[in-house]
């Protein structure tokens, strides 16, 4: 699959047959590059299950079991020995594996333009990384994330029998079951539309509990303001259903953004900037696939010990095996 030199604004052509495509198993695309400055250390890789296995573990066995059948891991190259040692093996014969690297060439998509940056683009940049590896409908997950068996089963049963190229989808989660405890998170704030589809999602930067009336409110932060957020309101953890196209619409807003952004080694592509002018557009609509699962996150370092007996309970609950891929 190559992407085109040039691309310019335009309509998504309805007659590219997919059919071939979705009668297979969908894909899963795990955006691994982070560094994860907040907790301290590549939390990706650290250890949360009863025998040493990470978060990630849980969301590829859920994968597995939900019927997807590729496993491509965007990763940063320096990361890319690690993730095979941790994986090839554990993984043979349970499902492919592609690896995709997010760094900063950008000739790779054809943007002539040398960049003085440290950290990637962002996670619509991690995306696009990957559109070598990708034919098929494909879902998008943060490595460092817990979602749950419930969201991995909706998302997988919405890429066999929903998706188009005019009906993407998001799995949009509870607000109240995705907070830490230990200090504000940022969130995609999701509107829907009448007819159920994502309407708007606007990223807010400051989400945090806030029980100064005695009142366990949970609210956003904005040019020093206090903003009520409904605690059933649906965010979106990142966890996406795309077609292949998202990679020409992605590559032609990327191109530019690099352009309006050369001085600004901070500025980031997120994956709802896409989205958002996808839908203002009229290129695709995206079900939003609500769940109930509890997000379990691990955005400060305090939260780890939460999140690892939240991770024994369900294994004492026969939700998961002691050992996730023995045998």
């Amino acid at each position: 699959m190559k992407l085109q030199d040039s691309l310019v604004k335009y309509r998504l052509d309805n007659n590219l047959d997919m059919r071939s495509n979705m009668m297979g198993k969908p894909t899963l695309l795990i955006m691994a590059a982070g560094m994860g400055s907040r907790y301290g250390t590549l939390k990706q890789f650290d250890d949360f299950g009863p025998a040493g296995e990470t978060i990630l573990d849980y969301s590829i066995y859920d994968a597995i079991a939900a019927g997807f059948g590729k496993i491509v891991f965007v990763v940063r190259a320096e990361s890319l020995p690690t993730i095979r040692s941790l994986y090839e093996e554990k993984l043979a014969h349970k499902i492919e594996i592609r690896y995709a690297v997010q760094d900063l060439d950008l000739r790779k998509f054809g943007i002539k333009h040398d960049v003085s940056r440290i950290k990637p683009w962002g996670t619509g940049h991690a995306v696009l990384s990957a559109f070598e590896c990708i034919d098929e409908p494909f879902a998008v997950i943060n490595a460092d994330d817990f979602y749950g068996r419930d969201a991995f089963q909706k998302m997988a049963d919405f890429l066999r029998t929903e998706i188009s190229h005019m009906h993407m989808g998001m799995i949009g989660f509870r607000l109240a079951n995705t907070l830490s405890d230990h200090g504000a998170v940022s969130r995609g704030v999701c509107t829907l539309s009448t007819a159920g589809t994502l309407e708007a999602i606007v990223e807010r930067m400051q989400i945090y509990y806030n029980n100064s009336d005695g009142v366990n409110n949970i609210v956003y932060k904005e040019d020093e303001q206090e903003h009520v957020l409904d605690p059933e309101i649906p965010v979106s953890m990142n966890f996406w259903g795309f077609t292949p196209r998202i990679f020409k619409i992605a590559l032609d807003l990327f191109t530019i953004f690099v352009e309006q952004n050369l001085e600004n080694p901070k500025a980031e592509f997120f994956i709802p900037t896409v989205a958002d002018y996808m839908i203002r557009n009229s290129l695709t609509d995206f079900a939003v696939i609500g769940t109930n699962a509890k997000w379990f996150g691990v955005t400060y370092r305090e939260d780890k010990p939460i999140v690892q007996q939240s991770i024994l309970e369900l294994v004492k609950a026969g939700v998961y095996p002691r050992y996730l891929f023995s045998g």
